[in-house]
């Protein structure tokens, strides 16, 4: 459990919050590139760490990031003209560049240099890897760009969306770096698919055990499960700072470490971003290093169907697409989409839980080792002190990896094997 002024301090990410000052100094994905694909086409509303702001690609490309009220009076921005690498507010003209720099003011007398004068909030941007990231924290301390996989594959290999989720982003993230919940929430009942190669260690041993390392990246963790002649079957995922995970694609064995060419499979992962404190953003990312993705592959949140607001159709209002009888003879839920079966217990838990009232078991390591390093990051910042950041961009280029090892080897020699998956 936390105490109240704990879960506060890390699940507070608007401006002025300690917690939001951390993430501010990381690069965040703002929307997905597809979103915003046209030059000089509309701008586009989002909102995050709390702030509304309005997305627009100008004539030469590049994609603008700026504070929703006009510098003026406050006027939405939303309903701008996108022109002439700039966006310019219908109110009285009033236009502004990338930068939040004011390079046209008409209402304003020709001989005046009031537009010198007059800025808007706006943050950097880099579009890469199906994503545009924003860097919205202190100018002199911006750093380079990570290099997560999906961002360095060839345009075609990469697959990336966005939706709202209900709730804050930290129980989304929780539930992401939960290793044990799998077989439950995300349960089929029918035994031969339980037994299948991927599946049947996951129902075999539902109690893992769970190792966590610091890295450089973030954290590393392992979920160790019992095996077949005297194997462990582990599930070794990162958890890349700030928000970002990889689910294991492939398995590796003692006898055969590598059974095919990682560079050929297909990963997919999660990035859970706050959009306020209540609601945030779950960006989802699926890739292959050696081909283009083919239709419908990748993570089934590619395939939620959203309504305009970037919101599932299968929600609280309607119990997520409950079916009592497919619960009773399908799978665990009754619900259809993974993604979906995770919403509907983070986003129920209410929109930021009470970790007071909560019972925490051993499986739940990774959680709580997460809390410890984003409590960490929060008492620095408070202190004035330089909080823990990733240093090197390579860092990010790692993925996640299951293994059937002998139970001889132990956590920290079984991590190596990421290296293989990421290679």
């Amino acid at each position: 459990m936390l105490t109240a002024q704990n879960n506060e301090a890390i699940t507070r990410t608007g401006p002025g919050t300690p917690m939001g000052d951390y993430l501010r100094r990381y690069w965040i994905p703002a929307l997905t590139s597809k979103e915003i694909s046209q030059p000089d086409g509309p701008p586009l509303r989002t909102r995050l760490l709390g702030e509304d702001l309005i997305a627009f690609r100008t004539t030469a490309g590049k994609v603008g990031l700026i504070q929703n009220a006009c510098p003026h009076r406050g006027a939405s921005l939303f309903f701008g003209r996108n022109e002439e690498d700039g966006l310019r507010c219908v109110y009285h003209g009033w236009k502004f560049d990338v930068t939040g720099r004011c390079v046209d003011m008409p209402s304003e007398p020709a001989e005046s240099n009031f537009k010198a004068k007059v800025t808007a909030r706006a943050y950097p941007t880099v579009d890469r890897g199906g994503f545009v990231w924003a860097y919205m924290g202190p100018p002199e301390l911006q750093p380079a760009m990570p290099e997560y996989g999906w961002t360095l594959v060839p345009e075609g290999h990469v697959l990336t969306s966005r939706r709202i989720q209900e709730c804050n982003y930290l129980q989304a993230i929780e539930g992401g770096i939960d290793s044990a919940h799998v077989p439950f929430l995300h349960g089929v009942l029918d035994l031969e698919r339980q037994n299948a190669p991927n599946l049947r260690h996951l129902y075999a041993d539902k109690a893992p055990r769970l190792r966590v390392t610091r890295t450089d990246y973030g954290f590393a963790y392992g979920a160790e499960r019992s095996a077949d002649d005297d194997k462990y079957y582990w599930r070794f995922t990162p958890f890349m700072f700030p928000f970002f995970t990889v689910i294991p694609a492939f398995t590796i064995t003692p006898d055969s470490p590598v059974d095919r060419d990682p560079r050929e499979v297909t990963y997919s992962g999660h990035g859970w971003v706050p959009m306020d404190d209540e609601h945030c953003w779950m960006f989802t990312y699926s890739w292959n290093e050696a081909r283009p993705l083919e239709d419908g592959e990748g993570h089934p949140a590619h395939y939620v169907s959203l309504d305009a607001h970037s919101r599932a159709y299968a929600n609280a209002e309607n119990d997520y697409g409950l079916n009592r009888e497919r619960q009773r003879t399908e799978t665990f839920t009754g619900i259809e989409n993974g993604s979906i079966q995770d919403a509907a217990v983070q986003e129920t838990m209410g929109a930021i839980f009470d970790r007071t009232k909560e019972h925490l078991g051993t499986s739940d390591a990774a959680i709580i080792a997460l809390r410890n390093y984003y409590l960490q990051a929060v008492r620095d910042v408070l202190e004035g002190a330089e909080p823990w950041l990733p240093r090197d961009p390579a860092a990010f280029r790692v993925r996640s990896v299951s293994a059937l090892l002998n139970r001889s080897v132990p956590f920290d020699e079984g991590l190596k094997y990421m290296a293989i998956a990421a290679h």
